[in-house]
């Protein structure tokens, strides 16, 4: 072999090696935006998918606007109601969003969830004052648009609307 032969195939197998060939990277998606509890059933199917049946709780699902378009059904697991004077209250369990990000194919994706808030005086008896939750998309559990999701949803409660201000990155 000649030396540009033996150059050009030194080239090609650092390229390989560097660049990985052929390999696919994960997309990383930013999304946002609004979502409300749907507590008359005019946007969202009463029962969850099937495989989730038992995602139903004291709350509606919540439909959700913006990048994510679809419906969010929860399963409490445990919940710490520290009553007044502190008026804390702590959830968490899991979920499941049925729906689209950015008007693509439809699919799912379950999520562990942590949420966090404050109550005047307390849970029961009062206004909340300020809330928030976190929701970790499980590994493996996404289909169809979802297939292979992983990343976060933040979520951020508006008191003065009722209504829930979202955003995070998914990873397809």
């Amino acid at each position: 072999m000649n030396n540009r032969k033996i150059t050009l195939l030194a080239a090609l197998a650092v390229a390989t090696t560097t660049f990985g060939a052929g390999r696919v990277e994960a997309a990383s998606v930013q999304f946002s935006g609004v979502a409300f509890y749907d507590s008359s059933g005019t946007t969202c199917p009463p029962a969850p998918p099937v495989g989730y049946e038992d995602y139903t709780s004291t709350y509606p699902p919540i439909a959700f606007t913006g990048s994510l378009e679809g419906c969010l059904y929860i399963k409490v697991d445990a919940f710490t109601d520290s009553g007044a004077p502190s008026g804390v209250y702590l959830e968490q369990g899991r979920e499941v969003f049925v729906g689209s990000l950015n008007g693509g194919a439809p699919g799912l994706f379950a999520t562990t969830y942590k949420f966090e808030s404050k109550w005047d005086p307390d849970l029961t008896t009062g206004n909340e004052v300020k809330g928030r939750c976190q929701h970790k998309i499980v590994a493996g559990s996404g289909t169809g648009g979802f297939a292979g999701a992983t990343g976060r949803v933040d979520v951020k409660d508006v008191i003065s609307d009722g209504s829930l201000l979202y955003r995070g990155h998914i990873q397809l």
